[in-house]
């Protein structure tokens, strides 16, 4: 079988000869019979997490060159998840769309994905599987630990902890603003199981990550050769025809799932998951992930839900580690990137720190795998992360207090008259795919202020967005349908009691069904409903589908594969 990039290169006729003829920069006669590998880097100074990746990029040329390939580096759509309005994950689709369509566009025989931050991985997978060329990922790596006052500081995790402080009257704004320069200690993603190390691990148990890469920090010279190796390793996977679709399969989504339950990752795997998923033709449901992974033990002492960060998670043994725990669970037919199944790599891993790695017989959360919730207020699904919530919350029945959009929570959670109390259930609404636009990460509302002076930490949230995956707290999330397209939520009135029972998988108003179905939206929840007359946002709300599906596009399901049938001259 000859080389896809051969559709461009080869021949004496005048398109092979513009191809070639723009392409000879200084590289060997040879360079056009080489396999040709894309390099997608999402390496970006607004996306910080990620900026190292221009090293980590250099490694891979200097591996593709080992093995005879010839390394092509393709800048791609950066998403920083600290710097982008309104919110990253309303361009993630977007970055999925024009890296797939640069991908398929260009002479391109295997690519390896450069990704850290929250959504530049699962674009980049979206983006691959759609193209379906042979693909791994090299993750960026998380940062090392920083301290305060002798303190290990998680990035993200103690910003909403510090913040909460500052609010109820317990540390001083100038120690909050000195904390400030010790949190990000150096190049790398966030450091505690927030999405973007979720993702990593998750894609490394998915089989698109060189098995034992994930998570090793991003200044550790071990990662520089893992990606010299991820370039080798590409032009291998070209002989073999080893494409996503014969990694990605169900099977492998199994593994995921079970992963991500084991870890205690975010919230916002689920929707990623569904959309790569979605890209592939496979079917992978809400429920599986509850029957899956709802179940699983936490085995990860880790922030949000523990006390360490991800330097200990690798000095105690990685994601391998942890797998091994858990091997019975595994999908033994899932393959890797390296031809092998994930079990093989499993067996047999150490773990070197049982306070951050927990024995299964002794784990974190006995089942804290993330719980899927049904009911009158979500008919399509909402999902909850027991591990990060308050175990004396997870049956309740509250009052209703109701924000009709984030302005709306921002000018009165505050207030001292708002009529709320410990045992109120917030809800916040208009933040789904369709009503910000783009989902934010806004789910985990900060406390009111007299309920921090109360010495509250916690109450019973709800909302159509999701929450940042290094975020806590008992928050019911990613509801579906959101109020934006015509859900239930959108019909909750202050006062209606809610009831949430996450052993019976249960978020409902307690109200009459005739009730509900008698009541209309309220006017300030409509007023606040995105509505772009233009661009991107435009086309993003008219085609968006919901959370318990992935919040993909629409058009964007499926594959269309990897040919190019016309010329372009």
């Amino acid at each position: 079988m000859g080389l896809r990039s051969g559709q461009w290169y080869d021949g004496d006729d005048r398109n092979a000869y513009i191809h070639r003829a723009w392409m000879r920069r200084g590289g060997p006669e040879d360079a056009f019979e080489r396999p040709q590998i894309a390099i997608a880097n999402t390496a970006s100074d607004f996306t910080p997490c990620n900026s190292h990746l221009w090293e980590a990029a250099r490694s891979v040329k200097n591996g593709v060159h080992e093995r005879g390939g010839t390394p092509l580096e393709l800048p791609v759509v950066s998403l920083g998840e600290t710097q982008m309005r309104p919110t990253a994950m309303l361009w993630r689709n977007m970055a999925a769309m024009a890296t797939e369509e640069m991908l398929r566009a260009n002479p391109i025989d295997a690519a390896v994905l450069l990704g850290g931050c929250d959504k530049t991985i699962p674009s980049l997978l979206m983006a691959a599987a759609s193209v379906d060329l042979p693909a791994l990922v090299v993750p960026g790596g998380p940062m090392l630990t920083g301290t305060f006052r002798g303190r290990p500081l998680g990035c993200g995790t103690d910003v909403w902890r510090l913040s909460e402080e500052v609010r109820g009257g317990t540390l001083s704004a100038e120690d909050f603003t000195r904390s400030e320069a010790s949190m990000i200690r150096s190049r790398g993603h966030c450091n505690t199981m927030g999405t973007a190390s979720t993702m990593a691990l998750v894609a490394e148990a998915l089989g698109v990550v060189i098995p034992g890469v994930a998570g090793t920090p991003a200044p550790d010279s071990r990662l520089l050769q893992s990606a010299h190796e991820a370039g080798r390793l590409a032009v291998d996977m070209i002989a073999a025809d080893r494409r996503l679709s014969t990694i990605l399969t169900k099977a492998s989504f199994h593994n995921a799932i079970v992963a991500l339950a084991a870890i205690g990752g975010s919230t916002n795997a689920v929707v990623h998951l569904l959309a790569i998923a979605g890209r592939l033709g496979i079917d992978l449901t809400l429920d599986d992930f509850d029957r899956i992974g709802s179940r699983v033990p936490v085995l990860v002492d880790l922030q949000p839900a523990g006390r360490f960060l991800m330097e200990d998670l690798h000095r105690a043994g990685g994601l391998l580690a942890v797998l091994n725990e858990v091997q019975d669970l595994l999908a033994p037919d899932a393959v890797t990137v390296t031809g092998k199944p994930l079990v093989d790599y499993v067996t047999g891993n150490t773990v070197w720190d049982q306070e951050v790695i927990r024995p299964r017989a002794e784990p974190l959360v006995a089942e804290g795998g993330i719980a899927v919730l049904r009911g009158n207020l979500a008919p399509d699904g909402a999902l909850i992360k027991p591990a990060a919530a308050s175990p004396h919350l997870l049956r309740h029945r509250g009052r209703a207090v109701v924000f009709d959009s984030i302005e709306d929570f921002h000018a009165r959670v505050d207030d001292p008259d708002l009529d709320i109390d410990a045992d109120s259930v917030m809800v916040l609404r208009g933040c789904g795919p369709k009503g910000y636009p783009g989902m934010p990460e806004v789910s985990n509302m900060p406390l009111p202020r007299k309920l921090l002076e109360q010495g509250v930490r916690d109450v019973v949230r709800v909302c159509d967005g999701r929450m940042s995956g290094t975020a806590y707290g008992t928050v019911v999330l990613h509801v579906a349908p959101e109020a934006a397209a015509g859900g239930p939520l959108a019909l909750v009135r202050d006062g209606d009691p809610i009831v949430l029972d996450v052993p019976a998988r249960l978020i409902a108003l307690d109200i009459p069904a005739e009730v509900l179905a008698a009541r209309t939206a309220n006017q300030a929840s409509l007023d606040a409903y995105a509505s772009p007359t233009r661009g991107w946002e435009r086309l993003y709300v008219d085609h968006v589908q919901q959370a318990d599906t992935g919040a993909d596009l629409d058009f964007l399901n499926g594959s269309s594969g990897s040919a190019v049938t016309r010329e372009s001259h």
